[in-house]
């Protein structure tokens, strides 16, 4: 039995309902349902009943939560307990490192921490906008750092911070890289080579319906730090991104008449007791933020 299987029954046992649960953990309802249904294998037991409008507990399920409960919490003090007895009990703000982020946010929140909180110490934790939120949920962040639009659960508050215009990245060898700026209906037809949806559903969305239906999107999907070797490999497909992904053999244009914009938001859980973050959110908080960093 493991702590995350744990995690995962207690998020099923509180909404009784598999599909809210696999939104409130961020991954899919089948992997859930698989992970329980292994735990239910391991205990010998069922631990649900399940309806075609959601599930009940059973007594063993109603004994098991009240007990996952407690296991959660004593393992979570464990981890701090430990590292007290280490002499590694210094104030920390784990923080979330979103996947081709400025690195201008993530510097300036970490000043504001030790601003804010003198002798603090931030880590970061890499992944993108549903990891940021996942790892909110099972406490592994305290922090994290996200694209938006971005539909939030009730207990997670945000700060927008910053804003990034996005353009046109090609091979420098393509036929549109002569230009100085594109219109999206050059775009027509063209190879869109974009981030898997998973990886931030709102955004995703929100910039095709931006872009319109005239191109079209590629079979392949990359993260932002590899759409710059996919783009290589498919020499007539475009991708869109900052112009700090430019480089000697990917150019970067400006799309003129619609604009686009990545926007950056700080997210975190407005139960959350870590010292570090309460005094970076107490008013003006991230506001702050807004006013000193430039993106570019």
């Amino acid at each position: 039995m493991e702590l995350r299987q744990l995690r995962y029954f207690v998020g099923v046992a509180e909404e009784l309902h598999f599909g809210k649960a696999a939104e409130r953990l961020y991954i899919s309802t089948p992997t859930l349902s698989q992970q329980i249904k292994q735990l239910e294998r391991e205990i010998g037991t069922a631990l649900l009943i399940r309806h075609s409008r959601g599930v009940e507990l059973t007594p063993a399920g109603q004994v098991l939560l009240a007990r996952a409960r407690e296991t959660l919490q004593a393992a979570g003090l464990a981890l701090k307990d430990t590292r007290r007895a280490a002499g590694l009990d210094v104030p920390v703000l784990r923080l979330g490192l979103l996947n081709g982020i400025p690195g201008h946010l993530p510097a300036a929140l970490e000043q504001l921490a030790t601003e804010r909180f003198p002798n603090s110490t931030v880590t970061l934790e890499a992944g993108t906008t549903t990891d940021q939120l996942r790892m909110l949920d099972t406490g592994e962040i305290d922090l994290g750092l996200v694209r938006t639009p971005l539909t939030l659960p009730p207990a997670i508050t945000s700060e927008h911070l910053a804003d990034e215009e996005l353009g046109v990245l090609l091979t420098a060898t393509h036929p549109l890289a002569a230009a100085t700026e594109l219109a999206l209906d050059e775009l027509t037809g063209l190879e869109l080579i974009w981030i898997p949806r998973a990886a931030a559903p709102d955004f995703y969305d929100d910039t095709i319906r931006r872009i319109g239906n005239g191109v079209r999107l590629s079979d392949i999907s990359m993260s932002h730090s590899q759409l710059r070797s996919a783009l290589l490999v498919r020499r007539s497909a475009f991708s869109l991104g900052s112009r700090r992904a430019a480089t000697p053999d990917i150019v970067w244009r400006p799309l003129v008449g619609r604009p686009l914009v990545a926007r950056y938001a700080a997210v975190w859980r407005t139960d959350s007791h870590n010292p570090v973050l309460q005094a970076m959110t107490v008013s003006p908080g991230l506001t702050v933020l807004r006013q000193e960093v430039v993106v570019d």
